[in-house]
């Protein structure tokens, strides 16, 4: 199995729902988004997909997500914005770029909040 992993970074705002603590207060990170691609063979240049590709990808996921209010973004306006769920949501949105059909598939997202906090999300 190949894995080609990529990293961005945004800037977003937000106060996690029914907490008992300091993230119940407004509050921003700028997050890491990690990405790990996974597929069983490489094509005919020897790539599992093109890092160009795959990073333009997700990074219309996180234009979205960029200096966003997230409690008032859909699904977080009902859904509490909480790195767990911000991962499986960026996952869902660059599943649905990487295309039906193809062997190769999104493995699992990585979302940092702090250098020392992160939420992974895998199927």
């Amino acid at each position: 199995m190949f894995e080609v992993t990529i990293e961005q970074t945004f800037a977003a705002g937000h106060a996690l729902r029914n907490y008992r603590g300091k993230c119940e207060n407004v509050h921003g990170h700028n997050y890491r988004c990690e990405v790990t691609l996974q597929g069983p063979r490489l094509d005919e240049t020897g790539l599992l997909m093109d890092f160009v590709a795959l990073k333009k990808s997700l990074q219309t996921v996180v234009d979205r997500l960029d200096h966003q209010w997230l409690n008032d973004f859909p699904p977080f306006d009902v859904l509490n914005p909480s790195a767990e769920n911000i991962a499986k949501y960026i996952y869902d949105e660059v599943s649905k770029q990487i295309g039906a059909g193809s062997e190769v598939r999104l493995g699992a997202v990585r979302l940092w909040e702090t250098d020392t906090s992160s939420a992974t999300y895998r199927p």
